[in-house]
Order: structure tokens, then sequence, then C-alpha cells
């Protein structure tokens, strides 16, 4: 048929909110600032993989060691492979993060305005917003074992996404009151361009 359109395809802003990719419908038109290589981490679908690399620092006391047992952090290494899988469902994503042969697992769903990101024993709520092209997630809730804890314990929990030199790079930190620098880990994935 000469002359025959395409059919018309929606813009991320035009689809209904549960259509959209978990972290655009967290961010409304926020999303549209994230650099590139942000956006199209949080954008596809399905199951994909991305590798790089990263450097990981974790505390030495009794404390920091059973907290990083309770949420499987990676182990302190200076420079280590790191793969990351992530899988979309129907309402959630499920992050593996393999720093060298360890495993960090995680599901993530949205609950209103918060990400709910379940890590081992501990459920953490995250408020996430982008400022000069970071992406930051900021805690706003913990619950371990289902019973909540002061917010306050987390303020030294942060992580933030960005892209610099052509890279995907994360910069992860949890410190707690007492038990002081948990882990620290940043570093690059190669992902695709939109």
């Amino acid at each position: 048929m000469i002359g025959s359109a395409l059919p018309a395809t929606q813009t991320d802003s035009e689809k209904s909110p549960a259509s959209l990719p978990l972290f655009a419908q967290l961010l409304g038109d926020a999303f549209a600032a994230l650099p590139p290589r942000v956006r199209s981490l949080h954008r596809a679908i399905g199951t994909r993989r991305y590798r790089g690399s990263a450097s990981v620092t974790r505390g030495n006391g009794w404390l920091c060691r059973l907290c990083g047992w309770a949420t499987s952090l990676p182990v302190a290494t200076a420079e280590t492979p790191v793969e990351v899988e992530i899988a979309t469902q129907a309402q959630a994503e499920i992050w593996t993060r393999n720093f060298g042969p360890r495993a960090m697992r995680s599901r993530l769903w949205r609950d209103g305005p918060l990400l709910r990101e379940q890590l081992g024993l501990a459920t953490f709520g995250f408020e996430l917003s982008v400022a000069e092209s970071v992406l930051r997630w900021t805690v706003r809730e913990v619950r371990v074992f289902g019973l909540p804890l002061p917010t306050r314990w987390f303020r030294g929990v942060s992580a933030f996404e960005s892209e610099r030199d052509g890279r995907y790079r994360f910069d992860v930190r949890a410190a707690l009151p007492l038990a002081g620098e948990l882990v620290h880990y940043e570093g690059w994935l190669a992902v695709a361009d939109e």
C-alpha cells in the first residue's frame, strides 16, 4: 500500500503510569533529565546483564561484619569485575550484583512515592531524585524482620548513579552509628546509549 502510515508510538509521558518502567514511574518528568546511559539502564525491559568494574571497602568491626552478612554485602577489594543482572517482572525488578564470585541480590518495587528494596533481612524505602544529572537514592524508611528502625540511623546510607566519560557510574555508601562504615562500593558498567 503506497503512503501507509506506520503505527504511532507513545512517548514515556503519554503512557499510563503502570506501563512505564519502575524508575520512570517513580521519577515522573525528572526521568527525562537523567543522562542517556542511566536512563537506558532503567528503561530496558526483560532480563539484561551489564559488566564493568568496582572497588569495595568494608568496615572491620563485629557489627560491620554482622550487617554485611545480613545484607550480603560484597567483600573488600581494590578492584573486581562486576556483573549486574536486572530482571523485570510484572511490578518489580530483581537485581543480582555479582562482585567477583560473591552475589548480592535484591528485589525492588514501587510503594506509593517510594522505591522499596528488599536486601537480605532489611527492606529500605528510598526517595528518588535527580539533580545536576545525578540520580540520588535517599533513605526514608527501613524495616528489619518487618519492624521499623529509626531513619536517623541510616543517614550514612546513600546511592548515586551518573554518567562520566561515556560510562554509567555508581557510588553506594552505607555507614551506621556505632558501626561506622559498613561498605562503600563504586565503579562503572558498560551500558549502551539509548
